[in-house]
């Protein structure tokens, strides 16, 4: 079992920036690939950006291209999603997910967070 933890998520202004983490714990050698998906009211939860963890190779959807930027600390084993020029549209719930293997769809995906909430007012 891999135990994910996210923290940082906020009410932030348009144009603001905001960034999350993601502590990771138990069996985390398993672990393949880190990714952030959010979930605005009313719609599937949609990929956002994803890591692998040996290589560092990262992956973002379009519409956070050029914005916001993934990372990692191997010896924190945590994942972080830095997030700037903020809008509206990416209001929504942020998880954070683990996979065995490298994947950019939801159903890929072995373990979730619980989410935060992020907001941004326009």
């Amino acid at each position: 079992q891999v135990q994910l933890v996210e923290s940082g998520g906020g009410l932030v202004q348009a144009g603001g920036s905001l960034r999350l983490s993601c502590a990771a714990s138990g069996r985390t050698s398993s672990r393949n690939t880190m990714g952030w998906f959010r979930q605005a009211p009313g719609k599937e939860r949609e990929f956002v950006a994803a890591i692998t963890w040996s290589a560092d190779i990262t992956f973002y959807a379009d519409s956070v291209k050029g914005r916001f930027t993934i990372s990692k600390d191997n010896a924190q084993n945590t994942v972080y999603l830095q997030m700037n020029s903020l809008n509206a549209e990416d209001t929504g719930v942020y998880y954070c997910a683990a996979a065995f293997r490298l994947s950019l769809s939801k159903s890929g995906y072995n373990y979730w967070g619980q989410g935060t909430q992020v907001t941004v007012s326009s």
